[in-house]
Parts: structure tokens; C-alpha cells; sequence
């Protein structure tokens, strides 16, 4: 089983990744121990010292003006966790909640917020042992940090509040009891330290992110099977044209096309039997390499946020300063994740245009709706109201979040992010527009199958081997969600972009 060290600098997408979906453990790098404990000894010295430190010696918000006395700062924290739990709706995802958890002891790690040890360690055995904080979906607003679902895990620490362990619903108490941990007495700052950051979002974030990077590979490969089953012009994926317009997703894209087409006796020549395609198909390169380029811009983000300090105040002891700062602030993610939200909701709504050609006899010289017998049949009729469907709610949900601000905590909180929301919405996106591209894969199956399915391209006819070994070719009507479903699951798995990726090179 994979270890993942953690020293809060050189984390990576595919090792969040690795704990959140794929069973990795988590070791916190010894390197750290001794920084985590001068910013520990520095935050004891302060309250030693009785100085007035914000979120340390006084309340929080617009009571940060009030000072606390030594006698109440342990309840001080944990006040601010158990009057902070205020989310609502569905609980996060497993994968999310471990992500997020991960994330926290990495920005913790990097010793500016004055936590022990034995916290971070703590939370580090909750991601090993798999005991899952039971964290609602909403109720944050980007900043100060995702406060109400933190806190939610905060109170796992506790030893209260829920939390999943071993697929039963329990108190958080009972599940550290199981197995063999404590819960914590949160000390002076550490309550602020756990809860004030971006952490939930920016897991949110960062799994969409992966999960459109990956997407984007098939969608390159859908609808190279659906520009094969349609007899496009190939003439459009010419490295001359894309170098012409310098952009470098579009060049990126061409690329894929042109390696994943290899070989393919499907397309046409320019004049062959038309002279251009629709734009959903003659702009594949352009359509497809602007949201490459976006996502990258996203994950560039990610990497930065993943290994970032978003504590307020930052422990500074060799400075002996601590500085009340902005840096729980979402507005960089907030940004990012509603054009990851944009990137995508454009692939799908081009591949929906795709599946429309498919299936509409008007549009193509394939059979009306992909069935040979239409009438008593349907066919793929409804596929297309299903894509339809999905992206009409993408073009809603890619509204941005970040524009919107509703001033919190009597107004000294005056703008926030809204990044949380900004995530949510991404994530789900993503999801859709997967349900889209898996819908016209097969379709463009389909499409084949009524042609020369041998005489497909290098990559698409693994992908159209893929799925045929899954899915198998419409004849007579048949209950058709269990074969979008498979398509996803194909998709989620990576199975068929390996295989192509074996084949044809990486794609871009």
C-alpha cells in the first residue's frame, strides 16, 4: 500500500488522488516535527505572556475587540468549533472528506499556525484508519476559510459529532475508540488553526480538476469516433492550421486527434464528399484546446493552494511576530473553479451538438436515431434528450459564484468568496458533462457499427473494442441506462484512456 509523506510543500494532484480514492496512507515527514513545535512553543509563550494575539487571547469576528482570560482559552476553541459545526444538506463524498483532511495537515505541517503535533497526527490516523468526519455539503462561504465544514471534522477530533467508520454511521467517540485514539482537548489557537483555511474547497476543486483532466482525454476520443462515424474532413486537423493560430491547447489537441485518427479509413478529404463539417466537429481542435488550456490554468492553481499556509494568524517565530492576514481568503480558487465550471460545461455542450448529428437523419446519412427499425424502435432517441438535459443544468450551474459577496459577522467580514460554492458547482459539472461524453461514445458506436467498424483509427478502435466488450450494439429497443452507466464507469476507471494511451502515446 502507497505512503504519501507530507511536508507542506511538495504534494501533488496525483497523490491526493492516491489517499482520497485509492486506499494510500498518509506519514507526516519528521522533517516538520521541529518547526510544527517552535510555532507551538512561540503560540504558549504568547499566552504566557498574556499578549493580546487575535483568535489566541480573543474572540473571533467582530468579537475579536474582546479579550480572553487564561482560565477560558481551552473553552474559547472549543466553543468555536462546536458553534462553527453549522452546515446543512447531503455530507461530502469519502473521497472528499479524506482529501480535505489530507490537505489540512498539509498546510498545518508547514508550522506557521502553532498546533501540536499530536493533532496533526491525530487526523493523519483518522485518513489511515478510514474514519470519515460526517461533513455537510453547504454552508460555507469561502472565507474566513471553509469554517462550518471544518469545524464539522474538527468535532470528529473531538471525539464528537458523526463520522463513517468501516461503512456504519456512529458517534465520532466510539470510532476513535475502536481504534485505540484519543480525543483532543483543543489548546490555545489550535481550534482557528484547524478551521480557518480553504481546504474543503479547494479538495472539492482539485478532484474535479483531476477528473476533467482525465475527461478531456476521452473526449478527445469520443468524438474522434463520432468525427469517423459522421465521415469527417480530416483536412482539419493539419499541424499547419493549428501552428497558424499559436494557441497551445488547440495545437495540443490537433495532436491528440491526429494519433488517436492514425490509420483511419473513415475520413474524408476536403471535396471527397463535402467541402467542411459543422462546427462541432471542424472545430474540434479549437473548441477542445480552449478548455485545456483553462484547465491547466485551473491545476496550476491547485498545485499553488494544495501547498499553501491559509491559517490567520500566521505564526512567524523566528520573526517573533504573528501577523493577522487574508490568506483563508478563496477569491484565487473561487476564480479558478467557476472557469473549470465553464471549461467544461463547453465540452459538453459541443458533444451534445455531436450526438445530435448522430442520431438526426437531417443532419448525417446515418439511420434516423441509430436503429435500423425505427418506428416500433426508438433507438437513441432519448440519449440525446438525456445529453440535452445535462448540459441545459451545466449552462445554469457554470453561472460564476466569485461575483457574488454577502458580507457575514457583522459586517467585518465584508467580502467573501463564495469559492466553496464555486467547487461544489464545478465538481458537478464534471459529473454531467462525463454522463454527456460517455452518451456519445456510444452513440458514435452506433454510428460505426452501421459502416466499416475495421477500418476505425489506431485509438478509436481500442475504445470502440472497449466498449463493444461492455456494451453491445442496439438491434431491437432495450432498457438503455445500464449502458450509460457502464459508459461512465468505463470512463471513471481510465480503462479505455490507458489502453488508447498505450497505443497511440500520452494525450495532451
Amino acid at each position: 500500500m502507497e505512503q504519501i509523506k507530507i511536508d507542506g510543500r511538495n504534494l501533488t494532484l496525483d497523490q491526493v488522488v492516491a489517499v482520497a480514492r485509492h486506499q494510500a496512507t498518509v506519514l507526516i515527514d519528521p522533517s516538520t516535527h521541529a518547526g510544527i513545535q517552535q510555532s507551538r512553543d512561540y503560540v504558549e509563550r504568547l499566552v504566557s505572556d498574556r499578549k493580546v494575539v487575535y483568535g489566541i487571547t480573543t474572540g473571533f469576528g467582530k468579537f475579536s475587540n474582546i479579550v480572553i482570560s487564561d482560565d477560558q482559552i481551552e473553552q474559547l476553541q472549543a466553543n468555536l468549533i462546536r458553534s462553527h459545526a453549522c452546515g446543512v444538506g447531503n455530507h461530502l463524498p469519502e473521497d472528499i472528506v479524506l482529501a480535505t483532511m489530507l490537505l489540512r495537515i498539509n498546510a498545518l505541517v508547514k508550522g506557521l499556525s502553532g498546533i501540536r503535533l499530536s493533532v496533526l497526527q491525530l487526523m493523519a490516523d483518522c485518513i489511515n484508519h478510514k474514519i470519515i468526519p460526517l461533513i455537510p455539503e453547504k454552508g460555507s462561504l469561502g472565507s474566513s476559510g471553509d469554517l462550518a465544514p471544518l469545524s464539522h471534522m474538527v468535532l470528529t477530533l473531538m471525539g464528537e459529532g458523526e463520522c463513517m467508520y468501516q461503512g456504519k454511521k456512529m458517534i465520532s467517540d466510539e470510532a476513535l475508540r475502536l481504534c485505540g485514539l484519543s480525543p483532543i482537548t483543543l489548546q490555545a489557537k489550535e481550534g482557528l488553526a484547524l478551521i480557518n483555511g480553504t481546504q474543503v474547497l479547494t479538495a472539492i476543486g482539485a478532484l474535479a480538476c483531476y477528473d476533467a483532466i482525465q475527461l478531456l482525454k476521452m473526449a478527445d476520443i469520443s468524438s474522434a469516433m463520432t468525427f469517423e462515424a459522421l465521415r469527417g474532413v480530416f483536412d482539419v486537423f493539419d499541424p499547419k492550421v493549428h501552428i497558424a493560430r499559436n494557441q497551445h491547447g488547440q495545437m495540443l489537441a490537433a495532436c491528440n486527434f491526429l494519433r488517436i485518427l492514425e490509420g483511419s479509413k473513415l475520413m474524408t478529404k476536403q471535396g471527397e464528399l463535402k467541402l467542411q463539417d459543422s462546427y462541432s466537429l471542424r472545430c474540434l481542435p479549437q473548441i477542445h484546446g480552449a478548455s485545456k488550456d483553462a484547465v491547466n490554468y485551473v491545476l496550476d492553481k491547485v498545485n499553488k493552494e494544495m501547498n499553501a499556509a491559509t491559517d490567520n494568524p500566521l505564526i512567524f517565530a523566528d520573526d517573533d511576530q504573528v501577523i493577522s492576514c487574508g490568506n483563508f481568503h478563496g477569491q484565487p480558487m473561487a476564480l479558478a473553479f467557476d472557469f473549470l465550471g465553464i471549461a467544461m460545461a463547453e465540452i459538453a455542450n459541443s458533444s451534445e451538438r455531436r450526438i445530435e448529428r448522430l442520431v438526426n437523419p437531417s443532419l448525417s446519412e446515418l439511420p434516423a436515431f441509430l436503429t435500423k427499425y425505427g418506428g416500433v424502435n426508438s433507438g437513441f432517441m432519448i440519449m440525446q434528450y438525456t445529453a440535452a438535459a445535462l448540459v441545459s443544468e451545466n449552462k445554469i450551474l457554470a453561472h460564476p459564484a466569485s461575483v457574488d459577496s454577502i458580507p457575514s459577522s457583522g459586517n467585518q467580514e465584508d467580502h467573501v468568496s463564495m469559492g466553496t460554492i464555486a467547487a461544489r458547482k464545478a465538481y458537478e459539472i464534471v459529473k454531467n458533462a462525463r454522463h454527456v461524453i460517455a452518451i456519445e461514445w456510444l452513440c458514435a458506436a452506433q454510428g460505426v457499427d452501421f459502416g466499416h467498424p475495421e477500418l476505425l483509427g489506431k485509438g478509436t478502435k481500442i475504445a470502440y473494442d472497449t466498449l463493444r466488450s461492455n456494451v453491445s450494439y442496439l438491434d431491437d429497443d432495450r432498457v438503455m441506462y445500464p449502458d450509460i452507466e457502464k459508459a461512465v464507469s468505463l470512463i471513471i476507471d481510465g480503462e479505455v484512456i490507458r489502453k488508447v494511451e498505450d497505443a497511440c502515446g500520452t494525450l495532451d
